[in-house]
């Protein structure tokens, strides 16, 4: 029996709103992953809730190179590394570390370069933090950003960005730094009722998109979640054209289930009864 693939998961961690960590660890399991945690915040709740004073903030900096230490001694390997939102600077220089410590030949990179959305960066992200991500983000097999992240990326004013096919297959392109790394671009949409991702194979040089139809509502976390299922479904062995229609299907059919019950948008998409689709290929 193969054992099941080792991914560092490097995310901040929400306590209430499904988003990144909280959706990531239960994900990747189902797909059958050992996921590691490597926080590097917690939140009390997302950041799209309204400011509190309540509102607590526990910055990790400080335990993530310990961590990284103490699982080179224990020996630990891992099948992949996702890395996604980061707090500073210095947390993407460690992060940085830790590729150079745990990456090996066979290992899979993946970078959600969590920067922005709807055109402008977030109140964090400094025009430092926005170079120095890219500069993470060089480094990795896969990267999976947004249209707002992509112009960032590429230096591009958002209002730039391509609606049609062919300017966004020149995107890929250009994402793809000459085809040195996969690029899965989410947001995308060809058409009306229509939104998934572009994306560009490093490994036979294909783009293409996977389109879903789009409901009537944008939830917080369904970039965590669709960029968990592509990096479970290629750690599966699954091409990425493959993966990236898994995902975009996938988080259909959670908004879809969201919508229907009428929950809060901002407690995020409710997949945890659908889990289940993710276990087989």
């Amino acid at each position: 029996m193969a054992l099941a693939p080792r991914i560092a998961a490097i995310q901040d961690i929400s306590g209430f709103g499904r988003c990144s960590m909280t959706v990531i660890l239960p994900v990747l399991a189902a797909m059958g992953g050992q996921c590691c945690p490597l926080p590097t915040a917690y939140l009390s709740a997302h950041t799209a809730f309204p400011a509190s004073d309540h509102a607590t903030f526990l910055d990790m900096t400080g335990q993530m190179a310990g961590t990284a230490a103490h699982w080179a001694e224990l020996g630990v390997t891992f099948d992949a590394i996702y890395s996604g939102f980061v707090g500073s600077a210095g947390q993407i220089a460690l992060i940085e570390d830790f590729y150079r410590r745990f990456r090996t030949g066979g290992s899979l990179i993946l970078v959600d370069p969590v920067m922005g959305d709807h055109g402008k960066p977030y109140r964090t992200y400094t025009p430092d933090m926005c170079r120095r991500m890219g500069g993470l983000a060089a480094q990795a097999d896969v990267i999976t950003p947004n249209l707002t992240e992509a112009a960032l990326l590429l230096g591009e004013p958002y209002e730039s960005r391509p609606g049609e096919e062919q300017g966004l297959r020149r995107w890929l392109e250009r994402l793809s730094l000459g085809g040195g790394r996969s690029v899965v671009l989410t947001g995308v949409s060809l058409g009306p009722g229509q939104i998934g991702a572009g994306f560009f194979d490093r490994t036979t040089g294909e783009t293409g998109f996977a389109m879903a139809h789009q409901e009537p509502a944008q939830y917080p976390g369904t970039g965590d979640l669709f960029a968990s299922v592509v990096l479970g479904a290629l750690l599966r062995g699954e091409t990425l054209a493959r993966a990236a229609q898994r995902g975009a299907d996938f988080v259909q059919r959670c908004v879809a289930r969201t919508l229907a019950l009428g929950t809060p948008i901002l407690e995020g998409v409710q997949f945890e009864p659908l889990l289940g689709e993710l276990m087989t290929p």
